[in-house]
Order: structure tokens, then C-alpha cells, then sequence
């Protein structure tokens, strides 16, 4: 596939996340999908990722998030990325503080068949920690 088909299927991967649609992950993941995050490492697999994606959703039920720049090289794409959300349900184990937050982060995708099958994953969770108040702020 070529980059820009890459890229397309990078669209429909944010899709995925801001609408919640699981049934948009069989469209855009392979089922061998091998996920690598560092803020979420029992995250690896397709199955798990998908409860992933729930679970942020029930915690920041108006997640959204924006592919902000993208770079397409071989079978590789390169996001920067910007999200958002209300934190009005559990996550990662912290109750609701209904404080609304916004952080930026990087990820790496991996294409073949048509499908990502891998992907590296980098964001700013110290900035969100803080903004929903469970972190103090530096100083």
C-alpha cells in the first residue's frame, strides 16, 4: 500500500477512538496486531487493546483526539498527535474528578496487508496526571 493509503487508514484509526465504534478496529487493525506502550503495558494485543479503547472512553466518555501532523515513510506512519477529554468515570484505577484535560503525544505505526500491526506509543501523561489533579503541579 502506499503512504497516503497508510495515512487514510491512520484517519480511520482516530475515528476509532473518538467515536468509540469497536467494530472500526477489525477495519483497521490485524488481528496479529502487537501493541508497544509503555503507559499501558498489558496492553499488547488487539483484543486488549480494544478494552483499552472502551475503558478510556467510560473514564473520558468525550474523548477526542486530533492527528495533528503525520509522516509516512516505507511501511511506517508517524502521528503527532493532540487529545482531550473529561475525566467522568474511573481511570487507571482514579475515581472521577470531572476536570477536563489536554495532552499531546507521538505514535509509530507499522502497515502490512493493508492493516496496522504494530504500533509504539509515547504521550505526555505527567501533563494530563496534573491537570486532572492527581498530580501536583511542579514548584
Amino acid at each position: 500500500m502506499s503512504a497516503e493509503e497508510n495515512k487514510t487508514i491512520v484517519y480511520r484509526a482516530e475515528e476509532l477512538w473518538n467515536t468509540g465504534n469497536l467494530a472500526l478496529a477489525d477495519e483497521v487493525y490485524a488481528t496479529n496486531f502487537l501493541n508497544h506502550d509503555p503507559g499501558a503495558p498489558d496492553v499488547r494485543d488487539l483484543e486488549t487493546y480494544r478494552g483499552f479503547i472502551a475503558a478510556v472512553r467510560t473514564g473520558l466518555p468525550d474523548f477526542h483526539v486530533t492527528n495533528e501532523d503525520m509522516i509516512a515513510e516505507g511501511d511506517k506512519v508517524a502521528v503527532r498527535w493532540t487529545a482531550s477529554g473529561t475525566h467522568l468515570g474511573e481511570l487507571i484505577g482514579i475515581p472521577p474528578t470531572g476536570k477536563q484535560a489536554t495532552w499531546t503525544g507521538m505514535t509509530i505505526h507499522r502497515f502490512a496487508g493493508g492493516k496496522i500491526v504494530e504500533s509504539w506509543w509515547s504521550r505526555d501523561m505527567l501533563s494530563f496526571l496534573i491537570q486532572i489533579g492527581v498530580v501536583p503541579p511542579p514548584g
